[in-house]
């Protein structure tokens, strides 16, 4: 059994300044990167990102992204942003930089080690014709606007390389949020994904994200 002390004062403060949604989770794993560092994987994995992501990080809120099967290197390298802050969105600022800051290197390792050997979703598939749409762009690009084909970092099958992350299965209300964060520059961590995003139209960024979330 985990031995979870008691918050002194200063943490405690600490955690009223949290967002209301978030000090259940952090109480329950204590608050602490000494716990985080005691906690394997799959264990803080259960106890600290079930509550959004689902269990094994097959979420069902578009809200919160699914983990399940993604690349250990994109999770390790977006944990490490969260804690520093480097990224900005607003999504980011509510649910990840508390919990990003408990979690030290050999913890985010494990993590992403953990959520990188879970089985891979695949979504329902949507209208067919905006389907093969955003197949065509995600292998293809939009040439007369210089987009290049996603598939050239993210995998023939969206199914990541890398830092480049899954997007195969991933729900694409999501998906469409993030091209829009990159759009707007609220999320700058990644300088290839805002020039991208900005060379795609609303009805081309829908047509690829329907596509992905049927992988």
């Amino acid at each position: 059994m985990l031995n979870i002390s008691r918050p002194t004062k200063p943490r405690m403060k600490k955690l009223l300044l949290l967002p209301m949604s978030l000090v259940p989770i952090m109480v329950a794993v204590g608050g602490y990167a000494s716990l985080a560092r005691a906690a394997d994987g799959e264990r803080l994995a259960a106890q600290l990102c079930s509550a959004c992501h689902g269990a094994h990080g097959n979420s069902e809120s578009p809200i919160f992204p699914r983990l399940s099967a993604q690349t250990p290197e994109y999770l390790t390298a977006q944990l490490k942003n969260f804690r520093e802050h480097a990224r900005g969105e607003s999504d980011a600022r509510a649910y990840m930089w508390a919990i990003a800051s408990q979690l030290d290197d050999a913890t985010v390792a494990s993590l992403a080690d953990y959520y990188s050997h879970q089985e891979p979703v695949h979504g329902a598939a949507g209208d067919a014709a905006l389907m093969a749409k955003g197949q065509d762009i995600f292998e293809h690009g939009v040439p007369d606007r210089g987009t290049p084909a996603c598939a050239s970092c993210h995998g023939e099958q969206g199914q990541g390389a890398g830092t480049f992350p899954r997007l195969a299965g991933q729900h694409k209300e999501y998906l469409l949020r993030q091209i829009e964060v990159f759009k707007n520059e609220t999320r700058s961590n990644a300088p290839v994904m805002t020039a991208v995003a900005h060379t795609l139209d609303s009805d081309e960024a829908k047509a690829v994200a329907e596509w992905l979330q049927s992988r």
